[in-house]
């Protein structure tokens, strides 16, 4: 049922207010292409506007949480030319920008809501949320909560808060309404409150959830322009209605249509290498990415037919153009909301045309920078240097670190006691068990050898695939040295790739 006054955007009177605009990227791994992709599009806004761009780290999933992928974030972001005015490494006015170090924030802010009666108490364990759960999936509803504490009387709650009980803190949704909100890119959208979860808010364990501190921080950060993935247009009336419960302005919304694999499906790490780190540190320029990423909006203005003549420019060329024509030229009207497609073959052009734009020093620097630099080479040499009795030999035992393509017959890579299909079948359990690995000597080897025992495979055999898939040989240097010398990001894509051809070789075969 649908309410007859649905909460609706208010007319925004924020014209006049200075532009702030963010990305907010979750420290639980590399970083994503999706977060430069959207990071360039919010940088773009600000900047044609006058306006701010600010960087903030949600890093309240702790579960996921990696030390190290904060600071690649930093080294990514500026690689591909995005900088930032606010953020956890330069500082600001509005900070603290990591959502750890807010977390009392949250809390007060809970407090509010629980005064106002715009939230509740949820003292439920999580057995009893999985049994509510496995009951609506046997009675073939969605799984949902079922609302069961929301009316709980003051005296059980004052109960359950003597005794000690953890609870979650519990959006209050209002029932039988709906929510109307302004998506800058496809006008008014309305969500039924029937399909609006009574979101949780806060966690046992005090932390925020996505929504509460999202919705928190924008609004004290004083963001005006909400421009993220279409993915979270589901989730933005949980944020219109915590907008209203604390009565606060709404942000304009822009959904940016997702990232594509060539298949229209969404793009996913097991079709497309997805890290920022692993084109870095393939050789892909950093100009030539920012570039991609710029096509990707669907923003920019091609080039008219008039213009091609003039300039003597062929179709393609209508594709090159610098951070500074984006601001110029780019036009957030002009973006489509069909997916655009993150296309390698199109990414490995363009970098191909900016390499030679390259002068012959240019072109050594950035050799010198990337798969040649000294701290690659300095990291490659101790792994050879005892199997070594000439120079000479550094290229025949090292091809495999600069290589763009292994793939191996299976004359190499095949082994003897097992069929292609099996072997086919563990070569993709050992990729799952490298992607959850930490990318450490130690956690490798034992991830491997527990995925080896669980399959009876031997550890010869588990390790020589692997060897054969990453280096093209049976014989190498030490192997988890390597691996960790080639970097998680190259060693993950090239195990990808090499599933990729084999599968398509089997399909043909039948």
């Amino acid at each position: 049922m649908t309410s007859k006054a649905p909460v609706n955007q208010h007319p925004s009177t924020q014209e006049a207010s200075p532009v702030r605009v963010r990305i907010a990227p979750s420290p639980t791994g590399d970083p994503h292409v999706g977060t430069a992709y959207i990071g360039l599009l919010n940088y773009i806004y600000a900047r044609q506007r006058s306006g701010q761009f600010i960087l903030r780290i949600e890093d309240t999933d702790r579960t996921r949480f990696v030390p190290t992928s904060e600071q690649m974030i930093f080294d990514s972001l500026r690689w591909v030319g995005l900088t930032w005015d606010e953020g956890p490494d330069v500082g600001g006015p509005y900070g603290p920008y990591r959502q750890s170090e807010r977390t009392e924030i949250y809390r007060e802010h809970a407090e509010m809501l629980l005064a106002n009666g715009h939230a509740y108490r949820s003292f439920e364990t999580a057995e009893e949320l999985e049994a509510m759960r496995q009951q609506q999936i046997a009675a073939k509803v969605p799984p949902r909560y079922n609302g069961a504490h929301r009316h709980l009387t003051q005296a059980q709650i004052d109960a359950y808060l003597a005794e000690g009980r953890p609870y979650t803190v519990r959006l209050k949704v209002p029932e039988n309404q709906s929510t109307t909100f302004t998506d800058e890119l496809r006008g008014p959208i309305t969500f039924d409150h029937n399909n609006v979860d009574d979101q949780v808010l806060l966690k046992s364990d005090g932390y925020p959830t996505y929504h509460l501190a999202n919705v928190v921080d924008d609004h004290l950060m004083r963001i005006t322009d909400v421009i993220r993935a279409e993915e979270w247009i589901s989730s933005t009336p949980k944020h219109v209605l915590l907008y209203a419960a604390f009565g606060w302005e709404l942000p304009r919304f822009w959904h940016m249509p997702l990232l594509r694999n060539t298949d229209k499906s969404k793009i996913s790490k097991r079709k497309n290498p997805v890290s920022l780190v692993f084109y870095q540190q393939s050789g892909y320029l950093p100009q030539a990415m920012l570039n991609f990423l710029g096509l990707l909006g669907g923003g920019m203005a091609q080039p008219t037919e008039q213009e091609i003549v003039s300039k003597g420019l062929n179709t393609k060329e209508g594709d090159i153009f610098s951070l500074a024509e984006m601001l110029e030229k780019f036009d957030f009207r002009r973006i489509s909301l069909g997916g655009p497609v993150f296309d390698l073959v199109k990414l490995k052009w363009l970098n191909g045309e900016y390499l030679r734009k390259l002068t012959p020093e240019e072109f050594f620097t950035a050799l010198r920078s990337t798969i040649l630099s000294d701290s690659y080479i300095r990291a490659i040499a101790p792994l050879v240097q005892s199997r070594m009795e000439i120079l000479g030999q550094f290229g025949d035992m090292t091809g495999f670190f600069f290589a763009d393509n292994i793939l191996p017959p299976e004359s190499v890579w095949l082994p003897k006691k097992r069929t292609f299909e099996e072997s086919l079948a563990f070569i993709a359990e050992q990729l799952t068990a490298l992607e959850a690995a930490a990318w450490e000597a130690e956690a490798i080897e034992s991830s491997l050898k527990t995925l080896g025992e669980a399959k009876q495979w031997s550890v010869k055999e588990n390790f020589m695939l692997l060897r054969a898939i990453l280096t093209g040989s049976t014989s190498s240097p030490p192997l988890v040295e390597s691996m960790i010398v080639f970097g998680k990001a190259r060693t993950l894509d090239r195990l990808r790739r090499f599933l990729d051809v084999q599968k398509k070789q089997a399909n043909q075969r039948k």
